[in-house]
C-alpha cells in the first residue's frame, strides 16, 4: 500500500512529546513491513539541520501562504523512510517550539500555519506536487493535520484517510474571524462540521470527516466516549463509534533497550541486571543524591503539568519524604509546580533530585537507573515511559486509565502468585491512593526475590512497533476494501 502518514513532528527531526515518537517510528515499522509509506512534516528551521540531505521536488501555490511552498525531500535519519517537508518560511521558519513562541504562548498564527501545512499534504494526497506518486491512504495525526480529511472530502476522488487521536484534550481551537480568514467552506461552521461551541475546531475536521478513526491504546477508544475523558466531543465520537479502534502505540526498541541503548554507561538485560545497580549509582550522583544502593530509587519524566498528577506527587511529598526512598524528577511544564519542586528539593536534598527541562540521554539515563517509575496521570492516551520502563526493569506506578491500564498488569497476590505482574495499579485520583500504592511498591521491594521475578517478567513484555504497525496494515486494508 502508499502511505502518505502526516504529522506534526517526528523524532529524531523535531519532537516535543509522545507524537513525535510515534510519527519517528510507526512509518519506520510499516516500511519494515513492505508498504510504500512516506512522511510528511512541516520545515520547521529547528529540523532543517536534523535532516541530513534535501532536495527541491515541487512548488506548490497553496492558499493561505503569499509565497510559493517549496517541497523537500529527504530521508528519515536512521532509515530508509521518505520524508516530504513542506517549506513555507513565513509559516515555519522559527527558531524553538514548533507551536509555541520563545514567552510559552501558542503562536497567534497556528491556524493559518497549520492550513497551509494541511492545503499543501492535499496537494500530494492528490498527485498535484509533479511527484508522480499518489498514496492509497493519508494517516492523518491530532489537530493539526485535522483539516486534511474535511479538505480531502472537497475532492472528486481522494485516497481514503485515518484520523488518529494521540491526545484528546488538544483540539486546535479558533476563532469565528479566524474561520473566515481560512477561507474554509461557511458550510463547516456548523456543530456537525468544524464548529465547536462558537469555535473553528481542527481536530473536528479529523473526527467528522476521516473514514476510520483510532486513538493510541483500546481504553482511551472506550473513556473518549464518555463525559469523563471526551472534552465534549464525546457524542460525535459516540456516533462514529463503529469507526473507531484503539491500536496501542509500540516501543521503538532499537532506541529504548538496556541492553544496547547508547546513552547508558553500564549496559543490562533481563539475563544479567548487574548493570542496572551501576547506572543508579550513576543516576544518584547525577542528581546529588546520596550513594544508597539498597534505598529504591523513584522517578518521573514527563510534562510537568496536571494531567500527569505531578501535583498528587506534591500533594504527598511530605508523607514520602518520611520513606527510605529517594525520588529523582526530569520535566517542564506549568511554572507553579515547577517552582513548588524547587522548592522541594532544597527543603529535601538526600532524597528529592529535580532537573527542570527536557533531555533525551539524561531521561534514558533514569529509566535504567530507577527501581520504580511513577505515572499518577489522570487521563493518559497511551504513554510511552510506562512501556520504556517495564523493559528497563523499572517498575511502573500508574493510575488505572487509557493505555496505562493496557500495559500494566498490577501486582495483586493473584498476578504475584501467577508470575504476571509487572508494576502496580491505583484507581482514584487522589494523593492517598498513589501514597497507598508506592506503599505497596515499598513492601514488594523489601522482598527481593519477588521484585526481582516481577523485575523479569515486565523486562520480559513486548511493546514493539512491528506489532503495532501489523494491526494499522490490517486498519488500512479493511478501510480501503471499503
Amino acid at each position: 500500500m502508499k502511505i502518505l502518514f502526516a504529522s506534526s513532528e517526528a523524532h529524531p527531526l523535531i519532537k516535543t512529546g509522545g507524537l513525535a515518537d510515534v510519527s519517528g517510528a510507526l512509518p519506520k515499522a510499516l516500511h519494515d513491513l513492505k508498504q510504500d509509506v512516506r512522511l510528511i512534516l512541516p520545515a520547521y528551521a529547528d529540523l532543517l539541520p536534523r535532516a541530513g540531505t534535501l532536495r527541491e521536488v515541487s512548488r506548490l501555490t497553496v492558499t493561505g501562504s503569499v509565497e510559493p511552498v517549496r517541497v523537500l525531500e529527504g530521508l528519515l535519519p536512521g532509515t530508509e523512510v521518505p520524508v516530504y517537508l513542506i517549506d513555507a518560511p513565513r509559516c515555519f521558519d522559527r527558531p524553538g517550539n514548533p507551536y509555541t513562541g520563545p514567552d510559552g504562548s501558542d503562536w497567534p498564527d497556528n491556524a493559518l500555519r497549520f492550513a497551509v501545512f494541511d492545503r499543501a499534504v492535499v496537494e500530494l494526497a492528490q498527485n498535484r506536487a509533479g511527484l508522480d506518486w499518489q498514496p492509497d491512504m493519508v494517516h492523518c495525526n491530532d489537530w493539526q493535520t485535522g483539516l486534511i480529511p474535511a479538505l480531502l472530502s472537497l475532492e472528486t476522488a481522494h485516497p481514503t484517510t485515518v484520523f488518529t487521536v494521540h491526545n484528546l484534550a488538544y483540539q486546535g481551537l479558533f476563532d469565528w474571524a479566524t474561520f473566515q480568514s481560512l477561507e474554509l467552506p461557511y458550510a463547516w461552521w456548523s456543530m456537525h462540521q468544524l464548529e465547536f461551541h462558537g469555535q473553528l475546531s481542527f481536530i473536528k475536521g479529523g473526527l467528522a470527516f476521516a473514514d476510520k478513526l483510532t486513538t493510541v491504546s483500546p481504553t482511551y477508544a472506550e473513556e473518549i466516549r464518555t463525559s469523563a475523558y471526551g472534552c465534549g466531543l464525546e457524542g460525535l465520537l459516540q456516533q462514529r463509534a463503529a469507526d473507531l479502534s484503539g491500536i496501542l502505540n509500540g516501543a521503538d526498541y532499537s532506541l529504548w533497550d538496556p541492553a544496547s541503548d547508547s546513552f547508558l554507561e553500564h549496559h543490562f538485560s533481563r539475563r544479567s541486571l548487574k548493570g542496572k545497580a551501576a547506572n543508579k549509582q550513576s543516576l544518584q550522583e547525577h542528581f546529588g543524591l546520596p550513594n544508597a544502593p539498597k534505598i529504591p530509587l523513584f522517578a518521573h519524566v514527563g510534562r510537568l503539568v496536571e494531567q500527569k498528577g505531578i501535583d498528587l506527587v506534591l500533594d504527598i511529598l511530605p508523607e514520602l519524604m518520611q520513606r527510605p526512598l529517594q525520588l529523582a524528577m526530569l520535566g517542564s511544564g506549568q511554572s507553579t509546580l515547577e517552582t513548588a519542586l524547587r522548592t522541594a528539593r532544597t527543603k529535601y536534598p538526600d532524597q528529592l533530585g529535580v532537573q527542570i527541562g527536557y533531555d533525551e540521554a539524561l531521561a534514558h539515563r533514569i529509566e535504567a537507573g530507577a527501581d520504580a517509575f511513577l505515572m499518577p496521570s489522570r487521563f493518559e492516551p497511551c504513554g510511552l515511559n510506562q512501556i520504556y520502563s517495564l523493559r528497563y526493569g523499572t517498575l511502573p506506578i500508574v493510575r488505572r486509565t487509557g493505555g496505562l491500564a493496557d500495559t500494566v498488569v498490577d501486582a495483586s497476590y493473584a498476578t504475584l502468585d501467577g508470575a504476571s505482574a509487572t508494576g502496580f495499579q491505583f484507581n482514584s485520583t487522589t494523593p492517598e491512593a498513589l501514597l497507598a500504592t508506592i506503599d505497596r511498591a515499598l513492601s514488594l521491594y523489601d522482598q527481593r526475590t519477588a521484585w526481582t521475578r516481577v523485575v523479569k517478567t515486565a523486562m520480559a513484555q513486548d511493546f514493539s512497533w512491528k506489532r503495532s504497525a501489523k494491526l494499522y496494515t490490517q486498519l488500512y486494508r479493511k478501510t480501503l476494501a471499503a
